[in-house]
């Protein structure tokens, strides 16, 4: 007779091997285990099974149980995972399935991880500034804005994608100056919100959160169980905007001529002092590196790089001789009349042995 499908549905639990690790922050070690696996049951569910049954001091973060509050995010067999989210189904029943805690973050104890890092990080990056003459509940967003932006916004803020982050992972050192994939699209958002006042999001990016660290290798878009497209959708177009800001030589020549480019050349700090923010409110917040607002204070306020209490910069009308036209002297003076995207150690025109030109079939064997 064949199996009847009901009782197939209700046949006794199997034994399946697990291995956690326990311990604290002074050390600890992989602990095997055999807990009952129903049908259809996720990886948490066999954690509360553990902790019910045989670990009662197992320490495990989590919340929702549906995948929506990022809590139990772990790394299942060497991924990063949701425990709610990853299901029993998807391992062979002789295989032993492994549970570690985030390896980036420091461990409180067994599969709790301290990820503070993250929560300071979220304090430091501006938060959405409304328009100061639009009143709250008359803001207006097309629609085609809101769908925009609206990717980003599903973020459950799992961390998983700052765990598989090398700059982050590997390098302790760079913590301090880089905040990571889940705050460059947070940075990305805000830059495509139209009702956003801060208009120098993505030179904060660059100066402030690290953007240039990211080398685009997609493990963070990989883990994100939210399918959003970080990497495609939010860093590199940030890192475009970014490099069209301070490497494109018609935008260069543009800024150069009409006077209109302030990308900051230097890394932005946090400590501005209140004498220089003053001057700069005195002086109309019209700044330049050429010493156009004639004012020390104001200049050095510029040389600093990103200010948010500094109004943006106004396009001033180029300088012109008396018959209207633009002096040749202007293109060709040895320093920018506008931050210089190639650096500030560059003197222009540039020298002969200083333009390299790469061909595209320069490594191909010669004949």
């Amino acid at each position: 007779m064949g199996t009847d499908p009901q009782q197939a549905a209700g046949k006794p639990a199997a034994k399946r091997q697990f291995r956690i690790w326990r311990g604290d922050e002074t050390g600890g070690d992989l602990k095997d285990y055999a807990v009952e696996v129903n049908e259809g049951e996720v990886v948490l569910d066999v954690i509360h099974r553990l902790q019910a049954t045989e670990a009662p001091d197992l320490a495990c973060r989590w919340n929702c149980k549906a995948g929506k509050c990022g809590s139990c995010s772990m790394e299942i067999n060497g991924k990063p995972r949701l425990g709610c989210m990853t299901r029993m189904s998807t391992f062979e029943e002789t295989e032993t399935v492994t549970v570690t805690p985030l390896r980036t973050f420091p461990v409180i104890r067994d599969l709790v991880t301290d990820v503070s890092f993250n929560y300071e990080k979220a304090r430091e990056t501006p938060a959405f500034a409304p328009p100061a003459d639009v009143a709250p509940g008359d803001y207006r967003m097309q629609q085609v804005d809101v769908e925009r932006s609206q990717e980003f916004r599903k973020c459950i803020e799992c961390f998983l994608c700052q765990n598989v982050c090398h700059v982050i992972r590997d390098h302790d050192e760079n913590k301090q100056a880089f905040s990571g994939p889940r705050f460059f699209i947070r940075a990305a958002e805000l830059d495509m919100h139209p009702l956003d006042a801060k208009t120098d999001r993505k030179e904060y990016a660059q100066s402030e959160m690290g953007l240039g660290f990211c080398n685009i290798t997609k493990c963070c878009t990989e883990v994100c169980p939210e399918h959003i497209k970080i990497t495609d959708n939010g860093i590199i177009p940030m890192k475009e905007r970014v490099v069209d800001r301070r490497y494109d030589p018609l935008v260069w020549l543009g800024n150069k001529i009409f006077r209109r480019g302030q990308v900051p050349q230097t890394s932005a700090t946090s400590g501005h002092s209140s004498g220089a923010v003053t001057a700069g409110a005195a002086h109309g917040g019209v700044h330049s590196h050429a010493g156009g607002s004639h004012d020390s204070s104001a200049e050095r306020q510029a040389q600093q790089g990103v200010n948010w209490q500094r109004e943006v910069p106004h396009p001033t009308a180029p300088a012109v001789d008396s018959s209207g036209k633009l002096p040749l002297t202007e293109l060709t003076f040895d320093r920018a009349a506008a931050p210089s995207p190639f650096g500030d150690d560059v003197e222009f025109p540039l020298p002969p042995e200083h333009l390299n030109f790469a061909h595209p079939q320069q490594d191909e064997p010669k004949h």
